[in-house]
């Protein structure tokens, strides 16, 4: 894995460059990722407005920044996302405020459709669902914990709207949408916690 972890690190970008990333695929009318459809352009220019909301708004836990805090040996945090997905427009934002709390954690954003080697060894129930966080040592010898690509709660809920639904449609991107909103990072957040204090130990 050490070889793939570094192959992905090669291929990553900071979360300012992700931006601008995405910035420039809107104004080429496109988005991230191998496929390309007007959808997917209308999602990226939805989750950047997103973005840049929760960039000002999104709130740390204090025990989460406290724990966050506490790391006192780096660690790399992969995190595989393109610009059309919903759940990386909502969950990447709390993981760079993490970052940004402290040196010892270098977030890289790698892209899903361009690093299928990674994506294929952290699959979600056979599929690339995403995002997905990965830490790892900073030597990358030793996987520490991995996160994603929702909270636990917010998976049950896809599921209920699926289901009542018979398929995705955009009652369930709205009802996604909708408890977003309201959990507010917090479900997410409690999840990593909960991660932190494992590694630790």
């Amino acid at each position: 894995m050490q070889a793939i972890f570094q192959k992905a690190i090669e291929n990553s970008m900071s979360y300012n460059d992700y931006l601008n990333l995405i910035d420039q695929k809107i104004n080429e009318n496109s988005s991230t990722g191998h496929e390309q459809n007007e959808m997917l352009t209308d999602f990226t220019k939805l989750n950047r407005a997103r973005m840049k909301r929760l960039d000002k708004t999104q709130q740390i836990l204090p025990e989460l920044e406290n724990i966050t805090k506490q790391i006192t040996e780096k660690q790399v945090w992969i995190v595989l996302t393109e610009s059309w997905c919903g759940d990386a427009a909502q969950n990447v934002p709390v993981l760079q405020k993490l970052a940004e709390i402290n040196p010892m954690i270098d977030l890289r954003l790698v892209l899903r459709d361009d690093n299928d080697e990674l994506m294929q060894n952290y699959l979600t129930n056979g599929g690339k669902s995403i995002p997905k966080l990965i830490a790892v040592s900073a030597d990358l010898d030793k996987e520490l914990f991995t996160w994603g690509p929702r909270p636990a709660t917010a998976q049950v809920e896809v599921k209920r709207l699926l289901d009542e639904n018979g398929g995705f449609n955009d009652k369930v991107k709205e009802g996604i949408q909708i408890w977003y909103n309201n959990d507010k990072g917090i479900s997410m957040q409690n999840e990593l916690i909960n991660l932190l204090k494992n590694a630790a130990n």
